[in-house]
C-alpha cells in the first residue's frame, strides 16, 4: 500500500511504496523538485505548510511550536533535531515559529512554548509543554504511537 509523503521542499504529495519507505527512505527524492523527502532534520513550516502536512501526509507528525526569543526552545532545539533524525521515516518532525506565524499558534491553541504536538491521521493525539531531552522526546513519541 502506498504511503503519502509531503515534500519538505515544494509541498508536492508523493506516493511511496511502503516497503521502499522502510528500506530506502534516505534515497527518496521528490520527482517534482528533486529535494530529499527525508532530510534527516526537522522541517520548518508556517501555518499553511503545517496544514498541508496534517491534511495530506500519512506519516505521524511531531510538531515543535517554538519562538526564537524562548530560552527553553533554543535549549531543546538540538535534542529535537537529534530525535527527528532518529524518528525518520516513521515520524516526520516539523518546527513552527509561533512568533513569525502567531495565527497558526493561536489556531492550534498553543499557550506556552516549547510545546510538542503529535498528529496522527490528521488529528492531534497528544501534546506536551516544556523542554525535553532527546531520550524524553523519543520515549514520549513512541509511547503515544503504540
Amino acid at each position: 500500500m502506498p504511503v503519502h509523503v509531503v515534500c519538505p521542499g515544494c509541498g508536492a504529495v508523493n506516493r511511496l511504496p511502503e516497503e521502499r519507505l522502510a528500506a530506502e527512505f534516505q534515497a527518496a527524492r521528490c520527482p517534482s523538485c528533486r529535494s530529499p523527502l527525508f532530510p534527516g532534520k526537522p522541517i520548518e513550516v508556517d501555518g499553511a505548510g503545517l496544514a498541508r502536512q496534517i491534511e495530506r501526509s500519512d506519516l505521524p507528525l511531531l510538531v515543535d511550536f517554538w519562538a526564537p526569543w524562548c530560552g527553553p526552545c533554543r535549549m531543546m532545539a538540538p535534542s529535537f533535531a537529534e530525535a527527528a533524525a532518529r524518528l525518520e521515516p516513521v515520524v516526520r518532525a516539523l518546527k513552527l515559529d509561533t512568533e513569525a506565524d502567531q495565527a497558526a499558534g493561536a489556531r492550534h491553541g498553543i499557550r506556552s512554548i516549547p510545546t510538542l504536538a503529535l498528529f496522527v491521521g490528521g488529528r492531534e493525539v497528544a501534546r506536551q509543554a516544556g523542554a525535553m531531552s532527546t531520550p524524553q522526546i523519543l520515549q514520549w513519541v513512541e509511547g503515544r504511537l503504540r
